[in-house]
């Protein structure tokens, strides 16, 4: 039976992520900026690690919103460098609310010209990375009995990919692993979901949008009719990085204008 006086006291606070402190891997680039500025919009305070330089619109962004903005130069990849990342959350904004995996790299090439050079660093990139900070952040919210991690997947989760096996192959074992880890740390009141991207109109995806064969087949294929927006990513997220998704766990939230369907 439900809680009659839970469901009298719901409200839009359920969304708010006051004084949340949130990672966001690659958040002042491309969808992870989206990422990035959703969270602070909705009341967190993010930490933002990357291997790119912030030219500085995300913190101005973020700025705008009154929330703080720390960046870090990492290089994940790196070994121990995860666990730094999220020690260094928990000293500069007092702890660890939330976790986007966001960083990731496409490397393209016929299968036939595929080979370790281009599979060993994407796998590194999203795949190992993303589990090494998943791991180092669950321990923290583990211990304080609460916490999300949203991890993000793609279409090719699900589907093929020509020309980068490699991606179709981590981020179908993105969604293998929060299935995994959501099986495990829910008993802690810790949420693992994921996200999954449709074609949204980001500077990486700039020459396929500019060749009008492409953008046509694309585009009839989404019963939008459209690209996605990166806007059209942060009520997701922040739907998932609060206490209104406390039930929902294990999940692979598709992002993508109806792609799948059709």
């Amino acid at each position: 039976m439900s809680d009659p006086n839970a469901v009298e006291a719901f409200g839009l606070d359920h969304f708010s992520l006051a004084g949340r402190r949130a990672v966001v891997t690659g958040g002042n680039t491309g969808l992870g900026h989206a990422f990035t500025l959703a969270l602070a919009s909705a009341g967190a305070d993010v930490f933002v690690p990357s291997i790119t330089e912030d030219d500085g619109v995300t913190a101005a962004a973020v700025a705008a919103t009154g929330r703080r903005y720390v960046p870090m130069r990492a290089d994940l990849t790196r070994p121990g460098v995860p666990g730094e990342v999220v020690e260094a959350c928990v000293a500069e904004l007092g702890g660890i609310d939330i976790l986007v995996n966001s960083a990731g790299i496409c490397l393209l090439a016929d299968a036939a010209d595929f080979g370790r050079e281009q599979w060993d660093p994407m796998i590194a990139v999203n795949m190992t990375a993303a589990f090494e900070i998943a791991h180092a952040a669950s321990r923290f919210m583990t211990a304080q009995g609460s916490g999300k991690i949203v991890n993000i997947a793609s279409l090719f989760s699900f589907l093929g990919g020509r020309q980068s096996p490699a991606y179709a192959a981590t981020k179908a074992g993105i969604v293998g692993f929060t299935k995994a880890y959501c099986d495990e740390l829910a008993e802690h009141n810790v949420q693992v979901n994921a996200i999954a991207p449709g074609y949204f109109a980001t500077a990486i995806t700039t020459a396929t949008r500019s060749d009008d064969d492409a953008n046509r087949r694309i585009v009839e294929h989404i019963p939008a009719g459209r690209w996605g927006d990166p806007a059209d990513l942060m009520g997701a997220l922040v739907f998932l990085s609060s206490r209104a998704s406390d039930y929902v766990n294990g999940h692979v939230l598709v992002v993508d204008g109806g792609y799948l369907v059709r």
